[in-house]
């Protein structure tokens, strides 16, 4: 027989395994699953579409198209949503179950493709091509491919765990090469877009080459597969041995009465631990700690736990500790050099240093800097650290609201850690450090606890010897900290916790303090920060006052600090860019950096002076300009003083009256303890209508409207009383107020001016406003003694003791006040100055708030 004869032998064999069948066939979706020919597999049917296609068959000759789905999601598929190529397969029996679903046993014949799309409804029906495999039996290609394929197959089979012996064995009883495809190509397990390759392959020998390298791929996976299996059991193995072993030798041990530490790893965190200081008391502790993990095993996760606590006890300082300065004179001046001003700060820790020279130690230091922002507070702690020789740890509570983040958690949760005085501690490495706790008044409390609850043992030198840390459980001593906290509103810390602070006020900075600042402190520090250390870089005073004056309106020296930055980032511009333009007309190209060029030394030598001129040059248009608008004379217009976490400011209190309905209406975002100061002023002048000359009708059918502009900033706080009295009886008389007089204080139903807070920051608004008269209470006045000298420079500082003392000051054109039997009003241009740096202290409540 030649190769022609084997060739239409091939071909009739095809012919015979394609049965005369209809051209257009009913088409039954497959979901997760390939029938390929020669395969005999149940089908279970329950959709309405496949049912009817199902039935159509068994009216006709049995025949169906069997096509897979390319999603399996998809509940009733139209022919998009099927592969094109397919098995044509014989419907051999039919057995229905319950709840009308049906299961088909059916029989591939041989692969086919989608001509034509016949029909959707009732069922899918489509015109087919068959696809007849056909080859040439002895090309010599076509077994060699048909042998690897074997091979693999067999291969795979033996590797694989859920398919048994007998695949194998009828896969070897097989002859046909076109079975033998199909047959393998059935019982590798992989996806359906994986297989259905193979059905759209053409050509036996594509076909051939689609098996080989999917079943090449998953032998790859299988022995990937053990080879992970095996090494996982063999260290499953290993650690069973292990522990076998262990548990061997501790037994051995305790026979042998040994005390073998356990290991080179336990012998030295022992030796840490010796060397550690601990108190006796904490080392017994410890020490049972430490044979508890001995007699743990490794793999316990118990052991991780306890060896983490050994580590933590181990490092921390129980006995170490920094020599202190005790130069007084030494002390000082590092202070000075740090610090402008702060009088009071730097005299309070020159005592302690004092004491400390006398006693050799002191406990019960614990000191809160409260003052408004960047007037520094955590800069002033640092440098009493350093004054002292001592550690430095800043603790940031602002947002903390959970009471383990001071005291820890308990040692039962996984990932538990000390809280965050231990761990300060730790990191001080030294008993006595100085610990900063910033932002102490920001702490919050929810379902949690209370973080300012657990500061209580913290910060009180009664019991701070014995600190108990929920996760150390033993007994840390932080009475030898210097414990420094820092506040912008002493008012918001809880009052036991402020019983245990020693509260120094730092009150805002005047302008001639803050261009000392600049000079002394801020502009070396941007300059060398910048890279112009060596130029001639200077700022005059007028420069330095205009910034301060125009450009920055805080308590602080940090937007300051911003300005000055940016007029030196723009000298910086100027000095490369007349560096490079020097460069290139001298068209000298050199390798070497900027910095050692000739131009730039030569600008170098060049001075570098910012004048009051060129600030707009720098900084464009002021940012703040002064309105002397609101200095002139109004009716219902008086300006109040108000006081924040942030400084001190200006405000006007605006009445009118209207005709409408009798009622108090009062706007500008007000507070409740505001709005009650309104209510009290106007009964204290309904009950004095004779008095102060007013009109008994004037608010009968009138609409008293009390408006504090701004809007968008609440306010509160009582000290705007006596504003708002003024206010009104200048709108009910019709008279207007002096516009460069402020006040501030707080009025009772009786008329009575009563003490403020805030003083310091009132004043210096007043000032920074243009005022030219200020009114406090008379209560005030040892504050005003003590405030910083300068500060009253210009001002008229008026006492009052109540209303009465008011009204001669605060009209326009009064030249007496109604009989009162409170003294007259004590006038003072020049108060006596106190300390330079003593702020004044609060009284009875915080002024008017605006944030």
């Amino acid at each position: 027989m030649n190769q022609n004869e084997d060739v239409l032998t091939s071909i009739e064999a095809a012919e015979k395994r394609t049965p005369s069948i209809p051209d257009t066939l009913p088409v039954l979706a497959l979901r997760d699953i390939v029938i390929f020919p020669h395969m005999i597999f149940p089908v279970l049917i329950g959709r309405a579409s496949s049912l009817k296609a199902v039935a159509a068959a068994l009216e006709k000759d049995k025949y169906v198209m069997l096509l897979s789905q390319k999603e399996a999601q998809v509940d009733e598929p139209t022919f998009a949503d099927m592969y094109e190529h397919g098995t044509v397969a014989k419907v051999l029996q039919v057995l229905r179950l319950p709840n009308n679903l049906l299961k088909v046993l059916v029989e591939g014949l041989f692969p086919a493709k989608i001509k034509k799309q016949v029909s959707t409804e009732p069922y899918l029906k489509a015109t087919l091509s068959p696809l007849p495999v056909t080859f040439d039996a002895t090309d010599q290609h076509v077994q060699a491919l048909v042998r690897h394929a074997s091979d693999l197959f067999e291969e795979y089979v033996k590797e694989h765990r859920n398919l048994p012996p007998e695949v194998l064995g009828a896969f070897e009883n097989l002859d046909d090469p076109v079975r033998k495809l199909f047959y393998a190509a059935a019982n590798v397990q992989q996806k359906v877009e994986v297989k259905q390759k193979i059905l759209s392959a053409q050509g036996i020998e594509n076909q051939y080459v689609e098996l080989i390298q999917l079943i090449s791929n998953e032998l790859e996976m299988l022995r990937l597969e053990a080879e992970i299996d095996t090494k996982v059991q063999d260290q499953i193995q290993k650690s069973q041995r292990k522990y076998f072993i262990q548990e061997q030798i501790r037994a051995l041990q305790k026979e042998l009465g040994d005390d073998d530490d356990g290991g080179a790893e336990l012998s030295n965190l022992r030796d840490q631990l010796d060397a550690a200081g601990l108190p006796e008391g904490v080392r017994t502790k410890v020490m049972e700690e430490f044979d508890r993990l001995k007699k743990t095993p490794s793999m316990s996760p118990e052991y991780s736990v306890n060896r983490t606590w050994l580590e933590m006890v181990a490092s921390l300082p129980w006995s170490t500790r920094t020599t202190d300065t005790m130069d007084v004179r030494h002390v000082s001046q590092i202070l000075e050099e740090d610090h402008y001003d702060l009088e009071k700060p730097k005299q309070r820790i020159l005592e302690y240093i004092s004491v400390l020279n006398l006693v050799g130690s002191m406990r019960g230091q614990i000191l809160c800097f409260s003052g408004p922002p960047g007037v520094g507070k955590t800069s002033l702690a640092k440098s009493i650290a350093r004054a002292l020789g001592r550690n430095f740890v800043r603790i940031s509570l602002g947002g903390v609201r959970d009471e383990s983040e001071i005291r820890g958690h308990r040692r039962t949760y996984i990932g538990a850690l000390p809280g965050k005085i231990i761990q300060a501690m730790k990191r001080a490495g030294s008993v006595n450090p100085v610990i900063l706790l910033d932002e102490v008044d920001k702490m919050s409390m929810d379902f949690r606890g209370d973080p300012s609850a657990a500061l209580l043992e913290v910060l009180d030198p009664e019991q701070n010897n014995a600190f108990n840390d929920h996760y150390l459980e033993v007994d840390y001593d932080l009475s030898n900290v210097l414990f420094i906290a820092t506040a912008n509103v002493k008012y918001d810390i809880p009052a036991p916790l402020l019983d245990r602070l020693e509260v120094i006020d730092i009150n805002s900075y005047l302008e001639p303090d803050k261009v000392q600042i600049a000079k002394r402190h801020i502009l070396p520090k941007l300059i060398e920060r910048h890279g112009l250390q060596g130029f001639n870089i200077s700022f005059t005073d007028g420069a330095l006052q205009r910034i301060v004056r125009e450009y920055t309106r805080e308590a602080g020296v940090r937007n300051l600090e911003r300005e000055l930055a940016s007029i030196l980032r723009k000298l910086a511009t100027n000095i490369v860019t007349e560096t490079s333009k020097q460069t290139r007309k001298t068209k000298s190209k050199s390798t070497v950096g900027i910095r050692e060029t000739a131009e730039f030394k030569k600008l170098k030598r060049r001075s570098w002076k910012v004048d009051e001129a060129h600030i707009a040059d720098y900084l464009r248009a002021p940012r703040f300009k002064e309105k002397d608008q609101e200095l002139s004379n109004k009716v219902g217009v008086a300006t109040g003083l108000a006081w924040t976490s942030v400084g001190g400011d200006t405000l006007p209190v605006e009445v009118t009256f209207m005709p409408g309905p009798e009622k108090l209406t009062l706007t500008g975002k007000l507070g409740e303890v505001m709005k009650e100061s309104a209510m009290a002023a106007l009964s204290f002048l309904r009950s004095n209508y004779e008095r102060y000359g007013m009109d008994p009708e004037a608010t009968k059918g009138k609409e008293i409207h009390v408006h504090v502009p701004e809007g968008a900033i609440p306010k509160d706080g009582p000290s705007a009383g006596i504003t708002m009295t003024l206010a009104i009886l200048s709108a009910a008389t019709g008279k207007p107020l002096r516009g460069n007089v402020a006040m501030t204080g707080e009025v009772t139903l009786r008329g009575q001016v009563l003490p403020i807070g805030g003083l310091n920051e009132k004043l210096l608004a007043a000032k920074r406003a243009g005022m030219k008269t200020v009114m406090v209470p008379d209560a005030n006045r040892s504050d005003v003694d003590e405030l910083q000298k300068g500060l009253t420079d210009g001002l008229e500082i008026v006492y009052v003791k109540s209303i009465d003392d008011a009204i001669p000051v605060a009209f326009v054109g009064a030249k007496s006040k109604p009989p009162s039997k409170s003294a007259r009003p004590t006038r003072t241009a020049q108060p006596k100055s106190g300390k330079p740096g003593v702020k004044a202290g609060k009284k009875s409540s915080r002024g008017a708030t605006r944030r």
